[in-house]
């Protein structure tokens, strides 16, 4: 069972090294991407991922707007949120939108892992179930 994510940042760069790490892992699946607020919307309702691996700050449309809106969503996906502006501020407030996580972009792979594998664990158990 795989878990489908949508990676949105509007760094290239940082997106090449996320989805090179996600590759390796054999539980997920990288969807689509987005480099934008707006276009993360789009993408979401159109691919509807499990997980959407979130920067906070981006063009058109910030992270926490983007989670903000899909709030309403009555299948929206998991948020983690992986971003540089690593305080105490975001982290609240991406806890108060319902984010699964907050990694900072510096240590992303040690970070995000556990949390992957956690939702991995629930999805496969929501399945079992079903």
């Amino acid at each position: 069972m795989m878990l489908n994510i949508l990676l949105v940042d509007d760094n290239q760069t940082f997106l090449a090294a996320v989805r090179q790490f996600l590759n390796r892992l054999s539980a997920t699946h990288v969807v689509a991407e987005a480099h934008d607020g707006r276009e993360a919307l789009n993408k979401a309702a159109e691919f509807r991922p499990d997980l959407m691996l979130l920067d906070v700050a981006m063009p058109h449309m910030n992270g926490l707007d983007v989670a903000r809106t899909m709030q309403s969503w009555p299948q929206a996906p998991a948020i983690i949120f992986l971003s540089m502006h690593d305080n105490v501020a975001y982290r609240e407030v991406a806890a108060d939108l319902g984010a699964r996580g907050f990694v900072s972009k510096t240590d992303f792979v040690v970070g995000l892992l556990p949390l992957i594998e956690k939702l991995v664990t629930e999805k496969n158990a929501l399945e079992a179930r079903l």
